[in-house]
This record gives C-alpha cells, structure tokens and sequence, in this order.
C-alpha cells in the first residue's frame, strides 16, 4: 500500500471520528428545541455536551489539515467548490461556540433564549450541510481538465445530496437522543427515549434509501458489507433503546455512524472527488496528493502524536461520565 492510499484511510478515520462525535453533540443541541421543556432542562442537554463539544471539533481541524497537507488538490478544488456551504458550516460552528459560552453571562430572559436558538440552529444546519458535502463528493461533481469545479452552488442542491443531508441530519439527532438517555437521569431520560425510537424509525427509512442508491450507484462488495453492517447497527440500536440498554443502543449507533461513512470512502477510492464531465479528470489519491516526503513526514507526525491525543480525549470522557438531571443544576451566578 502506498503512502497515499495511507492517507486516504487515515483521513476516512478522521471524518468518521468527527461525525461520530459531533454527530452526538450536534444532535444534543437541536434537541434543546425538540425535548427540553423548561430552561433548567435545556441546561441539563448542554451540560450533557459542555466539557466534550469543544474537543470533539479538533476532529474537524484535523481532517481538514491533513486533507490539506496531503491532498492539497483535493483541499483547494473541494473549498473553491464548495466555498458557500463550507463558510456556512463554518460561521454556525463559530457562532455555535459562542452560544455556549455567553449564554449564561447575563440574566436576562430574552438574552438566554437567543443564545439557546443560536445553539439550535447552528446544531441543525450543519448536521444537514455535512451530508450535502459528503454527498456531492461521492456522487460527484462539475470538475473540468484543470481539476477545478465549474458548477455553481445550485448544482449541489441536487436529490442525491439532498437525501443525504437528510440522512445526517436525522442520524445526528438520534446519536444525540440516545446520548441523551445515556447521560441524564428522571424524566428527560424516559422522553429521550420515547423521542429516540420515533426519529430511529425515520432515519432507518431515509438512511436504508441513501445507502442502497449509493450501492447500486457506485457499489461493490465491500461497500455491500459495509451497509448490511450499517443497516444492522440502527435496527439494533433502536431495540437496545426499546430495552432501556442506552450504553448498547449508544454504542450502535454510533456503529451506524462508523458503517456509513466506511461505506461512502469504500465507494469513493481510488477517487477522491470524481468528475461528472469526464473520468479521466476525478482527482484520485494519485493525481491529488503531496509529494512521497511530505507524506513520509507526516506519518511520522502522526505516529506520534495520535496516540497522544487519543488518550487525552479518552480521559476528559472518563471524568465526565456521571449521568446529570435537573437536580444537578446549580441556580445561575451572574
């Protein structure tokens, strides 16, 4: 196997990391719209997700450098692209930081509840520009002799992408109910998982149409496996939840999450962002990455201080593993 081809797993592995973990987070902040009812209850969902969320978009950071260091055809065709979906996702993750930070610094009730609406919405549309992207990468995309992208933004709104924007979306926000029922105690715990079967159900539909039309698109027998694992995954995750088992039903869904988008790079390679004009001109972990050296540096740096991080993260999730209810909450100080 190639430096390259190294680099291609290595960067699935990071995305992957990424959606698993911001997919819970993202999913725990559009419920503050869908299950709390009351302000003590909301900052119980955030509390949920305080000490992690941060951590887990140094994913993103991560993925987005190492594409940028070892593919750097890819990085600059991909951001030109997609450039207003991708500043959008950006400036939600921005303001989505800040929310979380100043929404309790002041008293006030309208204060808080726009900081709260902040958080909801730069949690949902993410969730559903993400599958867009990723949709648009493996589908396909207007890429002329130069590699660049000819198309414009409407060319990205197509059905595939769209269904696929869906599919993250409602698969996010039942990673997100699950987590809830993991980590909260009382009544929030029970609604969490009454709501969690009624959104397992429809991201099963939606997630079982976008995996079988990438198959029979782009499939082989791997991609197959991949999706029977995926598909498998969400059924169980739902039956672990009916059972009141939320670590299983947890750990399941965010399997559905790992299967799914195994399936969407299995099907990718050897491409990294094929071209709908012409094959000849889909950049490829060939024609698209760094030089040997580069990629030998960086596998060394990886080596390193992967582990490193890792570990870290590990342990934040170790020390904030208690589950929290409304009793937990303390009264604001300001």
């Amino acid at each position: 196997m190639e430096l390259h081809d190294v680099w291609f797993v290595l960067i699935a592995v990071l995305w992957t990391g990424y959606f698993f973990l911001e997919g819970f987070d993202f999913g725990v902040g559009i419920l503050t719209r869908l299950l709390a009812r009351d302000r003590a209850e909301k900052r119980v969902l955030i509390n949920t997700i305080g000490p992690v969320w941060d951590g887990n978009e140094v994913w993103l950071l991560t993925a987005g450098g190492a594409t940028f260091a070892a593919f750097p055809e890819w990085y600059a065709t991909l951001f030109s692209g997609f450039y207003l979906p991708l500043l959008l996702i950006l400036v939600c993750l921005i303001v989505r930081g800040v929310a979380f930070e100043y929404r309790a610094k002041r008293p006030e009730e309208n204060w808080q509840r726009n900081w709260e609406t902040a958080i909801f919405w730069t949690s949902l549309l993410p969730a559903f520009l993400w599958g867009v992207a990723f949709g648009n990468i493996v589908h396909g995309v207007k890429i002329d002799a130069e590699f660049e992208y000819v198309g414009n933004v409407w060319d990205l709104l197509n059905p595939y992408a769209l269904l696929g924007g869906l599919v993250t979306l409602t698969l996010f926000t039942f990673h997100g109910t699950v987590f809830t029922a993991l980590k909260t105690v009382g009544e929030i715990r029970e609604r969490a998982r009454r709501l969690a079967l009624r959104v397992g159900l429809v991201t099963a539909v939606l997630a079982s149409a976008f995996l079988l039309w990438t198959q029979a698109d782009r499939g082989d027998g791997t991609s197959l496996v991949a999706l029977v694992v995926a598909v498998a995954a969400l059924v169980a995750a739902l039956l672990a939840n009916q059972a009141g088992r939320e670590g299983w039903s947890f750990t399941l869904s965010g399997l559905t999450i790992v299967a799914a988008v195994a399936m969407l790079f299995l099907t990718l390679f050897p491409n990294v962002m094929p071209s709908t004009l012409d094959a000849d001109w889909s950049l490829t972990v060939t024609n698209a990455s760094s030089s040997p050296y580069t990629l030998k540096i960086m596998t060394w740096l990886a080596v390193i201080a992967t582990p490193v991080v890792l570990l870290y993260q590990g342990w934040t999730y170790w020390v904030f593993r208690k589950r929290i209810g409304t009793q937990h909450i303390a009264d604001p100080v300001h």
